[in-house]
């Protein structure tokens, strides 16, 4: 996963500066599910309606690398939601700020009562 670029601002700044209005940190995180590329400046096409929803993941840390802990599981489509691309991590249930986001190793198909399921150790964000 790559970071975006407003989350690289406020964790240099939280690092290497002072300054009182230092970021936030969020005490929850969720994935979210694109058909369309976001990139370093958010964007892309997160999906909407349908009974999708962003899902609450959780994160252990090891050296330079992050992984979900838990295993998530999207609700059942209730309708197409079309070919799933990318992904990636907010710091809200709906709106909020794009903190790192993924293409997919592989595109997936979302048709009507198909599940999306995300295994424990899956999703990775590493620094290096």
């Amino acid at each position: 996963m790559s970071l975006t670029n407003s989350f690289e601002t406020s964790v240099l700044t939280y690092l290497l500066t002072t300054e009182t209005a230092s970021p936030v940190r969020p005490t929850v995180w969720y994935l979210g599910l694109f058909t369309a590329a976001p990139g370093e400046a958010g964007g892309g096409t997160e999906l909407s309606g349908n009974g999708y929803a962003r899902q609450a993941i959780t994160f252990t840390v090891s050296g330079d690398t992050a992984s979900n802990n838990a295993a998530l599981e999207f609700p059942t489509a209730t309708a197409s939601w079309g070919t799933i691309t990318h992904v990636a991590v907010f710091d809200a249930l709906t709106t909020g700020n794009m903190i790192a986001y993924a293409t997919l190793t592989a595109s997936k198909v979302i048709d009507t009562g198909d599940v999306i399921r995300v295994p424990s150790g899956d999703l990775d964000i590493t620094l290096n």
